[in-house]
C-alpha cells in the first residue's frame, strides 16, 4: 500500500473542497479507508471511513452532514468531499488503509498528510 493524498487548500468558512487519495500498490480493494486528521497543538483524529466495497460508511459526529467519503475501486481512489467547512476543520488531513476493525483506531498504513486551512 502506497498511499499519496492530494487536494488540500486554502476555503473560507462555508465552502467547500475535495480531498482524494490514490494508492499506487496493487491490493487496494483489500483494505478499508479512512482519513485523519491533526490540527495544530493537537491529537490526531479520526473523521471518516469506508468498507472495502464501500457499502459501509463511518464518521465522526463533527463532520456528520457535512463530509462524505466515498472511493473508486477501479482507479485505486478514495476521496473525501468537505462542505460547509467551519474553522475548526482546519488541519492536515491523511488517509489511511487496514482492516474494517483497524480502520478507525490504529490502521498501519498512512498517506502524507495535506493541510486544509479554513478562513473565518
Amino acid at each position: 500500500v502506497q498511499l499519496q493524498a492530494f487536494g488540500g487548500g486554502l476555503v473560507q468558512a462555508g465552502g467547500s473542497l475535495r480531498l482524494s487519495c490514490a494508492d499506487s500498490g496493487r491490493r487496494f480493494t483489500y483494505y478499508a479507508m479512512g482519513w485523519f486528521r491533526q490540527a495544530s497543538g493537537k491529537e490526531r483524529e479520526f473523521v471518516a471511513a469506508i468498507s472495502w466495497n464501500g457499502a459501509i460508511t463511518q464518521y465522526a459526529d463533527s463532520v456528520k452532514g457535512r463530509f462524505t467519503i466515498s472511493r473508486d475501486n477501479a482507479k485505486s481512489m478514495v476521496s473525501l468531499q468537505m462542505n460547509s467547512l467551519k474553522y475548526e476543520d482546519t488541519a492536515v488531513y491523511y488517509c489511511a488503509a487496514d482492516s474494517w476493525n483497524k480502520i478507525q483506531s490504529d490502521p498501519a498504513y498512512w498517506g502524507q498528510g495535506t493541510q486544509v486551512t479554513v478562513s473565518s
